[in-house]
């Protein structure tokens, strides 16, 4: 069977000359199974894991029916709920319509919103943004949402995770019923659902994998390891000994334990490592983004910051060195790497504590991971963090039964006890109140007996 190129769905000829531009003639099977539904004008919901070319699946048929806003509002609405997403696809609108004349703008919070308001001033076709910002600018009428004729929301799922609900649900609001929806999700969870009921007219479902479902060519080896601290040992040694492992990603679950790992890790690497989470400025993030995409540095230490959507080539090695507490967030991390029909690795490092977090994690890819053994030359690190030390927990005091036996605790608490010096009738009564209050009204209600 002939394999289907990007020209068979009748693409602008100045789109598919900026594919072709950029060697892409033929679509993944996300975009393949896409194009013809979202062209339909249904609402459509897409489930594909991560690295399987979603952004293109939505961007394209949107572009081929888009057409000029003469008022100036946005006609097509992207929302993703990273910084990071939304100049990822920021950048790809602007080289897709770099030969038609859409106005493509990107917002996202942490910048100053009045300076964003002013980009709207030549008017808006295209508006990329993450929820929280969008609502903002239209509470403030910045931008109107009236003539929003195509709703496009990635990473459904993370947005939830996230708790943008509410935002979501004022952006529904705001919008005019007759609209396209078309989201893309990497799981289909309980939230996800609920919220296709309630504001979506029952979309076709495009699902190229199940929930859960491993990329197929990353290879997957789990280390058991004591500790924190041995974990770091580890990492040196394999960095050290395996010269393939040349652009790394390493996960974290918080910020503390990945600026942690960053100050060893350079200790050991110096120069050759970045770290990036929520705490980092934008601008910061962005330049070890592209340090990394170009290679200046062998990797990256960040958080689940980094799990969604984002499209990072060649990524050699994702290392999660703490498991994740949410199985789904494991298959987004992996999914860094083995993108663009290229193979990759993905290494777990497991204490005793974490392997319930892993159990979950093979119960929903329904496979267990491959272990290495632990290397004899690695030194095992006997001193724990602060998160590894066993917190004593108090039981209730007020469950607590003393013993009636008297002694030190019933002397001290008879020597503590206070002395009844009479009610506030034998004390002088303040001077705010004069007499007693309760007095004072007991004497006016007798009279107004009387």
């Amino acid at each position: 069977m002939e394999k289907l190129t990007f020209a068979d769905f009748d693409l602008p000829v100045k789109i598919l000359d900026v594919l072709a531009d950029l060697e892409l003639f033929e679509p993944t099977p996300i975009q393949e199974k896409s194009l013809k539904p979202i062209l339909s004008g249904r609402d459509v919901m897409g489930i594909a894991q991560t690295g399987t070319g979603k952004t293109l699946a939505y961007l394209l048929p949107v572009l081929k029916t888009w057409k000029y806003s003469k008022t100036g509002n946005p006609t097509v609405l992207v929302l993703v709920p990273t910084r990071e997403l939304v100049v990822q696809v920021t950048e790809i609108l602007e080289k897709l319509t770099e030969n038609i004349t859409a106005r493509v703008i990107g917002i996202y919070g942490g910048k100053n919103i009045n300076t964003q308001k002013l980009l709207f001033n030549d008017g808006c076709d295209i508006l990329v943004g993450t929820p929280g910002r969008v609502m903002d600018l239209s509470i403030d009428n910045a931008i109107s949402l009236k003539e929003v004729q195509k709703l496009i929301i990635d990473e459904f799922d993370e947005m939830l995770n996230l708790g943008f609900r509410p935002q979501l649900t004022h952006i529904f609001e705001m919008m005019k019923e007759k609209r396209q929806n078309i989201l893309f999700s990497a799981t289909m969870t309980e939230a996800v659902d609920e919220m296709l009921d309630v504001y979506f007219a029952s979309p076709i479902e495009i699902s190229l994998a199940k929930s859960g479902t491993p990329l197929e060519k990353i290879e997957q080896i789990g280390y058991k390891v004591e500790n924190f601290n041995t974990k770091i040992n580890l990492l040196e040694h394999l960095l050290k000994t395996n010269t393939d492992m040349s652009k790394v990603l390493i996960f974290n679950n918080n910020k503390r334990h990945a600026d942690l790992l960053f100050t060893k890790i350079d200790e050991l690497f110096p120069e050759q490592f970045d770290v990036i989470h929520s705490n980092k400025s934008q601008n910061y993030r962005l330049k070890a983004m592209k340090r990394f995409e170009n290679e200046e540095i062998r990797g990256l230490i960040t958080t689940d910051v980094m799990a969604r959507g984002l499209d990072i080539s060649n990524i050699t090695h994702v290392i999660n060195f703490e498991t994740p507490d949410i199985p789904e967030q494991y298959i987004h991390r992996i999914g860094r790497t083995g993108r663009a029909d290229k193979e990759g690795t993905a290494l777990v490092f497991v204490t005793k504590k974490e392997e319930p977090l892993l159990l979950d994690i093979e119960l929903l890819m329904d496979k267990a991971l491959k272990f290495n053994e632990f290397p004899e030359e690695v030194k095992i690190n006997p001193k724990k963090i602060a998160a590894e030390e066993e917190q004593i927990v108090m039981k209730n005091p007020a469950q607590v039964k003393l013993n009636d036996g008297g002694g030190a605790f019933h002397e001290k608490k008879a020597k503590n006890t206070k002395e009844n010096w009479g009610g506030p009738s034998k004390r002088k009564a303040p001077k705010k109140y004069g007499a007693n209050r309760a007095q004072q009204k007991a004497k006016s209600k007798s009279k107004r007996k009387k």
